[in-house]
């Protein structure tokens, strides 16, 4: 089994309109065409620091000049995909998350990108959508401001399985 690490940067970006907090998401178009919610935000290039990825991606997809602000965390996960022929993947995700401001630029949606859609979304309807599940990793990060910089509801494991 092939094994595969990715490390992306992420923004949550969050205002206040009509007394309501609202977060600004990305729809991201997964490879299948299925589409979900996601916040503005992608894998690294090679030698790029993660803040300027953050900054890239929230102008990528959603046309706004982004700042970032805090560290909320690092937010790592392990899944198995499905690749051509048959075979198949141990992916290992790192999400690097910060908290950032929006300074400039206008809300537009990404073309030929590998979202389709940018909105401010209530936080309190975000249950109600087709999202990932950083989506609400990243709020709570940004609620509780834990200073490990990992969510609560997400255990650590005691062992590791490399090199075993």
């Amino acid at each position: 089994m092939k094994q595969e690490l990715r490390v992306a940067a992420y923004a949550v970006c969050v205002r206040e309109s009509e007394g309501a907090a609202e977060i600004l998401l990305a729809r991201w178009i997964a490879p299948d065409g299925s589409k979900q919610w996601t916040l503005p935000g992608s894998g690294m290039h090679h030698g790029e620091n993660p803040i300027t990825t953050a900054i890239r991606e929230v102008t990528e997809e959603t046309g706004y000049i982004a700042e970032p602000i805090t560290l909320l965390g690092i937010d790592s996960m392990n899944r198995r995909y499905p690749r051509p022929h048959g075979e198949f993947a141990d992916f290992h995700g790192l999400r690097i998350v910060y908290e950032a401001h929006i300074t400039g630029g206008d809300l537009r949606n990404e073309t030929n990108g590998s979202t389709d859609l940018a909105a401010w979304h209530p936080i309190a309807d975000i249950t109600h959508l087709d999202r990932v599940d950083l989506i609400d990793t990243a709020i709570e990060l940004w609620r509780t401001r834990p200073p490990l910089g990992r969510a609560n509801g997400r255990p650590i494991p005691l062992t590791s399985s490399v090199g075993t």
